[in-house]
């Protein structure tokens, strides 16, 4: 019997408003679902109980948040009522043709209501790509592009319209919020966002964000929520902690008594409100459909050891506002997780590798073990030490390190400063500047390669038209690192000055690249010299993808380097979590409401949760950062993260690496050493 297999809790929220004679009369219902306890398992036995007891699975609509997790639904629906049907489960697992994203389900009502609402049925649909090729379109029509203070890019605007759109929220609380440097640009934006819409309209074209708004804009006129919302007897959806409002005003609409809607997820786990997803909307789903509502928490964990779970579960009782539950779990071993404190960056990245290639020896695929972090340049010394030990990696969550755009310009510069003859990285420098496109640098390089010393022809060369104080600067910083006066890894700091004013100019989130870039400078500074520093990092283009000690095919066995928000819903045998600092996790960019805190919280929980057999979290006393005092040391010593307060180190194995052996009998003549340092001190004065 296919409920057999399911626990208790798995099970009611499965048979939820099953009657006696097996009809179904299913009010709101709420899955609190936590980490590991097998929610995708239960939701795909609701949705087969629900056809094996009479439901039409064409009258059942089921959302989730990918494609493919709406597909893996279906092939579970079908293998579970195969038990029961035989060879006719494909039939009924076919007919369940409402299963998809949001989005998905949104395109295919709009295209069947288009002629109510004004709209051609044969609408376009526009990427993010197109939607903001189009916004820099309209963006340029209306001259923001040539303002004398710098307008936002075609990027930032398109976020902050698909924040305003998804949040259900004014325009000056978004910029004040989210985009606090785009605040005084309100006027124009809200200019540009009014001829985004009317282009759209014009071109017939909808955008993402318009699959949503359309769709709350109909089911608010009451008679088609009505007729859309008859469509379907049960509707579910999955992961409902990472839906935005607009996504809730859907639902509520559809289905404004809760009457046979079904929504599974985990408040501990809400951790996507840059984009615009709303904890509330779970938390709030009770009040929604007092008193009907019904709640089922699923609280046990087939993923990780109990070890593991108390220390998640203590980090997580500390929540200001949350569903209760605790997660439990049979799988009993005696090693807590680790809390490893170790002195500074360099060291955390060579225990980690360290750790990682013992694992190896012991069995543990390299596929079976992941490295988490806050951010993605977190990962940066780290990504250095796997390739210089051959270790190959796959990272998720934003580009490598050494492949991001900043990075390549940076290291563009040094092999151009080492090799003037280097096209390569000659040709990709020239054009940082503003007025130097293609040719203009092709001509530049030409000229230069003519000459015996290149370096010597580039300083005597006219400045090209329009590049003015820009050109100078580069001629200089160029002409300064070819003398090597300033001395490794000096060199790279003159570089970060010289190319900083670009990097605001070319990127908006000019901050966050900048701590790539101080912290390419610390690595560095492990390296001998120039030359050897860019050698051994091997990233002489067109090879630049080179950086994962070899590219791992599919086929072959390599580590995982992971965000926080990327590994969510994943799981390894091993997990390592880096820079469980106060910093870090929190980020400092994420602490200025309690909200955010809150969420900041729910990410070291995330991360804890996707660990089976080993949790290890990293603790640099020193850390690399940007913004200190210019003239002293750019290390701060770093506290644990608030997350962890001293109440709960009870849960952790305590330690710190390397080890040192200490000689006993040296240790002991040394504890018995007195020295009377005041004395000394009081004597350098008189």
């Amino acid at each position: 019997m296919y409920l057999e297999r399911l626990n208790p809790q798995q099970r009611m929220a499965v048979e939820h408003g099953t009657l006696t004679d097996g009809s179904h009369v299913a009010g709101p219902l709420l899955v609190i679902a936590g980490a590991g306890s097998g929610k995708t398992n239960t939701l795909a036995h609701r949705v087969a109980h629900l056809i094996l007891k009479g439901a039409d699975p064409r009258r059942i609509l089921l959302m989730t948040f990918s494609r493919r997790a709406a597909a893996e639904m279906g092939r579970r629906v079908e293998r579970i009522c195969g038990e029961v049907l035989g060879k006719n489960s494909g039939i009924m697992a076919d007919a369940l043709a409402w299963s998809g994203t949001f989005h998905g389900i949104g395109a295919r009502l709009l295209r069947d209501y288009a002629e109510q609402i004004g709209l051609d049925p044969a609408f376009s649909i526009h990427d993010r790509e197109d939607s903001a090729d189009l916004m820099n379109l309209v963006r340029h029509e209306l001259g923001f592009s040539k303002t004398e203070s710098r307008f936002p890019t075609k990027g930032t605007c398109l976020a902050i319209y698909s924040r305003a759109v998804n949040s259900e929220t004014e325009l000056p609380l978004v910029l004040r919020d989210a985009f606090p440097w785009c605040a005084t640009w309100e006027k124009q934006l809200r200019e540009l966002f009014a001829c985004y819409v009317e282009a759209k309209q014009t071109q017939n074209v909808l955008d993402y964000d318009d699959l949503l708004l359309y769709w709350a804009q109909i089911v608010a006129e009451p008679l088609i929520a009505e007729d859309i919302g008859s469509r379907f007897d049960h509707v579910l959806v999955d992961e409902y902690q990472d839906t935005n409002r607009l996504q809730s005003s859907i639902l509520l609409a559809l289905k404004p008594t809760g009457q046979g809607l079904t929504v599974v997820g985990d408040d501990a786990q809400s951790i996507y409100s840059f984009r615009a997803a709303t904890v509330r909307n779970i938390l709030d789903f009770p009040a929604s459909f007092s008193p009907a509502a019904n709640i089922v928490t699923l609280d046990r964990n087939y993923r990780s050891t109990q070890p593991i779970l108390a220390a998640a579960n203590a980090v997580i009782d500390l929540a200001s506002e949350r569903f209760t539950k605790n997660l439990w779990t049979e799988r009993e071993s005696p090693e807590r997780p680790r809390l490893v404190t170790v002195r500074d960056e360099n060291d955390q990245a060579r225990y980690v590798a360290d750790k990682v290639l013992d694992n190896r020896e012991e069995g543990v695929k390299l596929k079976s073990q992941a490295v988490l972090f806050r951010a993605s340049h977190h990962s940066g010394p780290l990504e250095v030490e796997l390739t210089r030990r051959n270790i190959p990696f796959v990272k998720f969550g934003g580009l490598k390190f050494l492949d991001s755009a900043h990075v390549k310009d940076m290291l563009a510069a040094l092999r151009f400063a080492q090799n003037p003859r280097d096209r390569v990285a000659g040709f990709r420098l020239m054009q940082i500047l503003p007025g130097i496109g293609p040719s203009t640098a092709q001509k530049v390089l030409d000229q230069m390669a003519d000459d015996a010393s290149p370096m010597a022809a580039l300083a005597v060369m006219p400045a090209p038209p329009r590049s003015g104080e820009d050109w100078t600067s580069f001629v200089s910083t160029m002409q300064e690192l070819k003398t090597g006066k300033a001395g490794w890894p000096a060199e790279i700091e003159l570089v970060r000055q010289w190319y900083e004013p670009h990097l605001e100019r070319l990127h908006e989130d000019a901050s966050a690249r900048l701590a790539d870039l101080v912290q390419l400078e610390q690595i560095a500074g492990g390296y001998a010299s120039r030359e050897r520093f860019l050698t051994e990092l091997t990233l002489d283009p067109p090879d630049a993808t080179s950086d994962q000690a070899g590219v791992p095919l599919l086929d072959e066995d390599y580590l995982i380097l992971s965000t926080i928000h990327s590994a969510k819903g994943q799981e390894w045998t091993k997990v390592f979590m880096l820079n469980v600092i106060d910093g870090c996790i929190p980020s400092d960019l994420a602490v200025g409401t309690t909200a955010e805190i809150e969420e900041e919280r729910r990410l070291l929980y995330v991360a804890m949760t996707r660990a089976k057999d080993s949790l290890d979290l990293v603790v640099p006393q020193r850390f690399f950062t940007y913004g200190q005092n210019s003239q002293g040391d750019r290390h701060v010593y770093a506290s644990r993260s608030r997350f962890i307060p001293a109440t709960l180190l009870q849960f952790f194995e305590v330690c710190g690496w390397p080890q040192v052996k200490t000689d006993t009998a040296a240790a002991q003549q040394a504890r018995q050493v007195r020295i009377d340092v005041g004395a000394r001190m009081r004597g350098m004065w008189r």
